[in-house]
């Protein structure tokens, strides 16, 4: 008489239920789903504020920068214009007259 041989079976042959159901069917799943892209949602938004208060404040650094740029350069026109004035004063005077003799010296 001959043994029957036995199938061995292993881990991919036992049979599961994982898969069959639908995961929107479970409703604590669903309300979790839910819950989930709430938090996401507000978590998200702080990001979004912080980034917006992040931007203004580089906003209005640049009009810092645009207003101190603005008036320095004001203060170096006023300046530049004094320097002209005093250079045109100065071409209308008269040279100073020069002396072709030299100058002395005794010993």
């Amino acid at each position: 008489m001959a043994i029957p041989k036995k199938t061995v079976r292993g881990l991919q042959d036992i049979r599961t239920l994982a898969g069959m159901v639908d995961q929107a069917a479970t409703p604590y799943r669903a309300f979790m789903r839910l819950s989930c892209l709430e938090m996401e949602k507000f978590r998200r938004g702080k990001e979004r504020e912080s980034a917006m208060h992040r931007v203004n404040n580089i906003d209005a650094r640049f009009a810092e920068i645009e207003a101190e740029k603005a008036s320095l350069l004001h203060v170096v026109g006023e300046r530049g214009a004094s320097r002209r004035a005093r250079r045109a004063a100065e071409e209308d005077k008269p040279a100073p007259a020069r002396c072709d003799k030299g100058f002395k010296i005794r010993y």
